[in-house]
């Protein structure tokens, strides 16, 4: 018996335009019926992931919880101010701006009050980031360094590039550098390179959530399509891939559903994992 489904958001529980497909509104009510709890899981802020269900019956998600920057943040849903916390030093994410500057790539830079400061977006990553809350566009001309973000605590920073294959390929160039400066580097939505706290995943996230609630690994299951993802498909008792998981990511689950995560899979993972 399952007790806890763990999912993440974007390409996985959202459609493509982050918003919630009613398909998996109805998967929401299912499994409220059925005392499984949900658990969103999310690269993302606690405000912004609340801010995909604000349309939707408080009560779904009453008495839970959402991981959030890869499970380094958890909260109470309906309480902002998070039960666990992380960061990077104030250095080390100096250096990585640097870095994606001196690479000429868009960033995100994740403060831990739940924005995002994104230099030099362009058009198509601007229009990706039109439905999502706390976000900010600024100019890397404007801002060379991160003083500007002196008094506030940085929890990671995203390198951006659509091409993929040449992200991945980034990602093994920079290992060097993540090691040296404490840092792990995973993937999303395939166009961002995640440099996050060496530790810090939304594995662990999870299993430490599991451990505060008394669920076991064995009665948790874990959704999603990405690099980012692959930690807590790996932890849960039953890691589950939607239909667009990454290649690299699909050998590693223990099942992929047939329907996408922006056609809305959930009602099939209920059907198929907790109906039974």
């Amino acid at each position: 018996m399952y007790r806890l489904v763990a999912s993440d958001m974007d390409e996985t529980f959202l459609d493509s335009n982050h918003a919630i497909p009613e398909a998996n509104i109805r998967a929401l009510k299912r499994m409220k019926e059925l005392g499984v709890l949900f658990v969103p899981s999310s690269g993302r802020w606690y405000s912004s992931i609340m801010h995909n269900f604000a349309a939707v019956d408080a009560s779904l998600l009453e008495g839970g919880y959402v991981l959030s920057y890869n499970g380094g943040f958890i909260n109470r849903v309906g309480d902002p101010c998070p039960l666990t916390t992380c960061g990077l030093s104030r250095d080390c994410a100096e250096q990585l701006y640097q870095k994606g500057l001196e690479l000429g790539l868009s960033m995100h830079i994740n403060v831990a009050d739940g924005h995002v400061f994104v230099p030099d977006a362009d058009d198509d990553e601007r229009a990706y980031l039109t439905s999502i809350s706390g976000v900010t566009h600024i100019s890397s001309a404007d801002h060379p360094d991160l003083s500007f973000l002196d008094g506030r605590d940085i929890v990671k920073i995203l390198f951006v590039n659509r091409d993929f294959d040449a992200l991945q390929k980034l990602g093994g160039d920079l290992e060097p550098l993540a090691q040296r400066l404490g840092v792990e580097i995973t993937f999303s939505s395939k166009r961002y390179l995640e440099f996050m706290p060496a530790g810090v995943n939304k594995g662990a996230g999870l299993k430490r959530l599991a451990e505060m609630l008394g669920i076991p690994m064995s009665e948790v299951i874990a959704v999603g399509d990405s690099a980012n993802d692959l930690s807590m498909i790996q932890a849960a008792g039953l890691g589950v891939g939607v239909a667009n998981v990454t290649d690299d990511v699909r050998p590693h689950c223990d099942g992929a559903l047939e329907t996408t995560g922006m056609d809305g899979a959930f009602e099939e993972l209920v059907e198929r994992y907790l109906e039974a």
